[in-house]
């Protein structure tokens, strides 16, 4: 899996590419959020438009994540979820948790 960041103002934008699966990707992505926190950003937007998969592993540690940044005081966007992506997310009720929203555009407003 690829991750790309970049930042518009205070807001940090992660983008992973591929799959985030068990072996492949999950940590990476955990790793990329813990990185940031300790760079001291607060505000993260994970987009997913590149993301074609994601499994229960992938899901546990997106809510580390989400854990990770509460505790540092952050806040956690998501946005781009494919339909299968989107399911899983309101299968297992996390899009209730999680601030989701179709555009990166729809994230970054309000921040």
């Amino acid at each position: 899996m690829k991750i790309t960041e970049r930042q518009v103002n205070d807001i940090l934008i992660i983008c992973p590419e591929g799959k985030i699966t068990l072996g492949n990707g999950d940590q990476e992505l955990g790793e990329a959020v813990r990185s940031s926190l300790e760079g001291g950003h607060r505000k993260i937007v994970i987009n997913f438009a590149r993301v074609n998969t994601l499994d229960s592993s992938g899901l546990g540690e997106l809510v580390g994540c989400y854990q990770s940044i509460k505790k540092n005081q952050g806040e956690l966007r998501l946005c781009g979820l494919n339909e299968r992506i989107f399911n899983l997310m309101q299968m297992t009720s996390l899009h209730s948790v999680f601030e989701v929203k179709d555009t990166e555009a729809e994230a970054l407003t309000g921040f």
